[in-house]
């Protein structure tokens, strides 16, 4: 029986109104979602979905923009997974580490610490586990309180690999936009003459290999 919890990272941004003087990071959060070691051997291409997540994290780094996760029952399912660095010396710092026994990570904990930045309607990506239940839950809780949700398809999975385009075509159908993460990445910056550019085009290019890996085994069938 596949694991019934879930991680997913949320990212967000607000990309159309930017020019090269704007702050791209202004209206923007990251979230990860329940990304623990449980769920390593029970995941379609886990290792895929894990190093998408890292591309957005080294890219929400250079563009500010504030990082949020979640551990589902941290007790039972460990802790989030190492290479992700989240709070470490040396690693990425998270607004919020919030454990939870939902399946949606907009759990009050989270919600409180998205409104320690501000009352203002987010533009929110999302990539984690399974597809059809946290990645899902999540993103319908956002977009009932009035956010904005970018998918990302090179950043999502399931147990079984089947769910994720039922998934991903509900997810569409109730509003979200479906995306890849390099697309989110230069849509979230929207100039290239932001100052952020030349460090977002060189994780562009560092993870060239992998996210073309990463297409391949996640996107095939969608």
């Amino acid at each position: 029986m596949p694991p019934q919890d879930d991680w997913l990272v949320q990212f967000s941004c607000t990309p159309s109104n930017l020019t090269p003087q704007a702050s791209p990071q202004a209206n923007n959060k990251s979230s990860i979602c329940d990304l623990q070691e449980k769920f390593r051997s029970a995941i379609h291409e886990f290792p895929k979905v894990v190093s998408t997540t890292r591309k957005l994290l080294k890219a929400s780094q250079i563009l500010d923009i504030p990082v949020f996760a979640t551990t589902q029952l941290r007790g039972k399912l460990g802790e989030t997974c190492p290479e992700l660095g989240l709070d470490t010396a040396d690693g990425v710092k998270t607004k919020a580490h919030v454990d939870k026994s939902a399946f949606s990570m907009f759990v009050p904990e989270l919600q409180k610490a998205f409104q320690e930045l501000g009352p203002e309607k987010r533009e929110v990506v999302i990539v984690g586990i399974e597809s059809h239940i946290c990645v899902t839950q999540t993103t319908l809780d956002l977009l009932r309180e009035g956010h904005k949700v970018y998918v990302l398809a090179d950043g999502v999975s399931s147990c079984n690999p089947q769910e994720v385009p039922i998934a991903l075509a509900r997810l569409r159908a109730e509003g979200a936009i479906v995306t890849t993460s390099e697309s989110f990445l230069y849509e979230c910056m929207g100039d290239a003459g932001i100052a952020a550019f030349k460090g977002i085009a060189g994780v562009v290019k560092e993870y060239n290999h992998a996210t073309k890996e990463n297409l391949s085994a996640l996107c095939s069938k969608i």
